[in-house]
C-alpha cells in the first residue's frame, strides 16, 4: 500500500489590482496629504462635470439661435433687482442665459485644451525619440524646426495659422472647423517644450547597457524608444502636460478674444468674455464677469494640481 502524500503545487499569489497598486502608491498618499491638491481636484471635477451635464442641467441651449427670446434680454442675476427665474446669473443682449453659456462654453474650452495638449504630446513625444535616439542630422534638423518655432511669439503662431485656415477654407466650413483649427493652432507651437524634454532624456538613456543589448539582440529600434526610452521619460513630460493644460486653455480664451477663435454662435469662454467686454460699461458687468470668474477657475485648479504632481514626482524632495 502506497503511504505517500501526494504533493500540491501552491497556488500562486494573486496579482493585486491596478486600483489597489493606486491606493497603495506614493502618488495616492501624497495626494491625500496635500490638501490644495485635494481642493484643486474637487474644483476641477465640479467644473468639468457641470460642462458636460450641460445639456441636462441648463435652462437652455445657447447655441439654438431659436431658443433665445429678445425681450428676456439684458435681465440682471437674480439677487439684483430686476431678476428673473431662471436665469440665476442673467442673460446677455440677445437673451442667452450666462448659466447656460457659461457651462457649454466651459465644454468647448476643455475639450480644446485638452485635444491641444494631446496633440502636442503626441507630436513632441515622437520627434523628440526619434531625434533623441538617432542624432545626428535628424536630431538637427527637429531642433532647427524647434527654435524656428520658439523664436516667434506663440500667439503669432498661432493667429498666422487660424488666418490662413480660415483664408483657405469655404465660408461654411470655416464655423464647422473653427475647434479643429484652433487645436491645431495651439498644438503647433507647442511640442517643441515636449520634444526637447523627450529627447533630452532619450539621449540619456540610450546610452545605457539595457539600450545597448537591446541592439545587440537585434531589436526594432521602435520597440526600443517606446518599451525602453519612452517609460524612463514620462516623468517630467506628464508634469509639462499639466501645466500645459492650463496655457493651452488661456491660449484658446486669448484667441477667442481677439476674434480668430470660436464664432459667436459656438462660444467658448473667450468668445463670450469678448462679447461682454463691449458693454462692461454700459452696466451689464454679469456679462463679462462670469465667464471670466469660471475661466481663472479652471486654470487656477489645473496650475494647483501641476504644481503638486511636480513636487509629488520630485525624488529629491521625498
Amino acid at each position: 500500500m502506497d503511504n505517500t502524500i501526494p504533493q500540491t503545487t501552491p497556488a500562486a499569489p494573486k496579482r493585486p489590482s491596478r486600483l489597489t497598486l493606486l491606493r497603495d502608491s506614493d502618488l495616492w498618499h501624497s495626494f491625500r496629504a496635500h490638501p490644495s491638491a485635494i481642493f484643486a481636484a474637487a474644483l476641477l471635477a465640479l467644473v468639468a462635470l457641470t460642462a458636460f451635464l450641460a445639456p441636462w442641467i441648463t435652462p437652455q441651449n445657447p447655441y439654438d439661435l431659436a431658443a433665445l427670446e429678445l425681450w428676456n434680454s439684458e435681465i440682471p442675476p437674480i439677487w439684483e433687482a430686476g431678476g428673473q427665474w431662471p436665469f440665476v446669473l442673467g442673460t446677455d443682449t440677445q437673451g442667452r442665459d450666462i448659466l447656460s453659456a457659461v457651462l457649454y462654453g466651459s465644454r468647448i474650452s476643455l475639450i480644446i485644451g485638452f485635444a491641444s495638449v494631446l496633440l502636442a504630446l503626441a507630436v513632441g513625444l515622437a520627434l523628440g525619440l526619434v531625434a533623441g535616439y538617432f542624432g545626428g542630422w535628424i536630431d538637427n534638423v527637429i531642433m532647427r524646426v524647434g527654435d524656428v518655432l520658439l523664436s516667434m511669439p506663440f500667439i503669432l503662431i498661432a493667429i498666422l495659422i487660424t488666418a490662413i485656415a480660415s483664408a483657405s477654407l469655404p465660408t461654411g466650413l470655416k464655423d464647422v472647423l473653427a475647434a479643429p483649427i484652433l487645436i491645431v493652432a495651439i498644438a503647433v507651437p507647442s511640442w517643441v517644450q515636449y520634444a526637447r524634454t523627450v529627447r533630452a532624456s532619450a539621449m540619456v538613456e540610450a546610452k545605457k547597457e539595457y539600450v545597448q543589448a537591446a541592439k545587440l539582440i537585434r531589436v526594432k529600434p521602435w520597440r526600443i524608444m517606446l518599451h525602453h526610452i519612452l517609460p524612463n521619460c514620462l516623468t517630467p513630460i506628464l508634469v509639462a502636460a499639466t501645466l500645459n493644460f492650463g496655457l493651452a486653455i488661456l491660449s484658446e480664451a486669448t484667441l477667442s478674444f481677439l476674434g480668430v477663435g470660436m464664432p459667436p454662435d459656438q462660444p467658448s469662454l473667450g468668445t463670450l468674455i469678448r462679447i461682454g467686454n463691449q458693454y462692461l460699461f454700459s452696466g451689464l458687468w454679469w456679462i463679462v464677469v462670469f465667464p471670466s470668474i469660471q475661466l481663472c477657475l479652471i486654470v487656477l485648479s489645473v496650475n494647483m494640481i501641476g504644481d503638486w504632481l511636480r513636487d509629488a514626482l520630485n525624488p529629491k524632495l521625498r
